[in-house]
């Protein structure tokens, strides 16, 4: 693993951490309070967050994009960084959250479906991102 795709995964995580402060923390945090499931006690106050943890999450999310996009996909632009970000995050937010539906009662089905779309233009902003940051000084 080289420096440029450390530099990337580390641009990613730091996109990651603030939208997802912003989307889930600020924007759409009673949209997620209204749609919970019948599950109790599982959501953590803003005070009871281990933000160390959730910074880290969001490094090694933002390193796997960095590594396909770099290793197996050859991207190096914002804008194909953010098309394949965003479909990644989409499909994978996706897979995650149905199955967490179907097995556990903490949101329900429209905060599934929404969720996805949320990942999705996280994934797009940080995608682009990452992929800009690999593109950095190619000729």
């Amino acid at each position: 693993m080289n420096t440029k795709v450390l530099l990337a995964a580390l641009a990613g995580a730091v996109a990651f951490f603030l939208l997802g402060w912003a989307f889930y923390g600020v924007a759409l945090s009673e949209f997620f309070a209204s749609n919970m499931g019948s599950a109790t006690g599982v959501q953590r106050g803003e005070n009871d967050m281990v933000f160390w943890a959730l910074f880290l999450g969001n490094f090694f999310w933002a390193l796997l994009i960095a590594i396909i996009f770099d290793r197996w996909a050859s991207i190096s632009t914002f804008r194909s960084g953010a098309m394949s970000g965003g479909m990644i995050c989409l499909l994978m937010a996706l897979g995650i959250d149905l199955i967490m539906y179907g097995t556990t009662n903490i949101s329900n089905l429209t905060a599934t479906l929404v969720d996805p779309i949320v990942s999705a233009i996280m994934g797009a902003i940080s995608g682009g991102l990452i992929g800009w940051v690999l593109g950095y000084g190619r000729s």
